[in-house]
């Protein structure tokens, strides 16, 4: 396999791939080239604090006291001034909306819990807990025994 970049200011981005015949490494590839939104971080906000959060450190965006608040894999939280629904458009396809208020993003899941009152909660690495809306847990249920 051969593997070419060429990097040119003057020249419209395109990304052009020859291949004999269809994998999961095309499929990664279509996937990622079509949910990059041009940007892999956003400014979160904490105390005097002003931040870049990749969003592979980010372990889910969340809605807490009526203000978007991003989680990091330390547990710290950032106040981001983006609406949600918008920030939905701009993260990568690997976060997952697991209730009305949530995306998380599900390479930092680390498990999901059953919890007394029948619900699931979503834990991740960092130790946060956030519920799963059975709506959104039906269908991430899905997407796993899709794979």
């Amino acid at each position: 396999m051969k593997y070419k970049l060429i990097i040119d200011k003057n020249v419209e981005e395109e990304i052009i791939a020859i291949v004999h015949a269809p994998s999961s490494l095309t499929q990664q590839i279509e996937n990622l080239v079509c949910n990059f939104s041009g940007t892999d971080r956003i400014t979160g906000y904490r105390d005097d604090e002003m931040r870049l959060l990749t969003f592979g450190e980010i372990e889910c965006i969340t809605v807490l006291d009526r203000k978007v608040i991003a989680i990091d894999v330390k547990g710290n939280h950032y106040r981001i001034q983006d609406r949600l629904r918008d920030l939905e458009t701009v993260v990568p396809s690997y976060f997952i909306r697991i209730n009305k208020s949530t995306l998380a993003n599900e390479h930092r899941i680390l498990r999901f819990d059953a919890v007394f009152s029948g619900g699931v909660d979503a834990v991740f690495q960092c130790g946060y807990r956030e519920y799963v809306s059975r709506r959104c847990f039906a269908e991430i249920k899905r997407r796993y025994e899709g794979i």
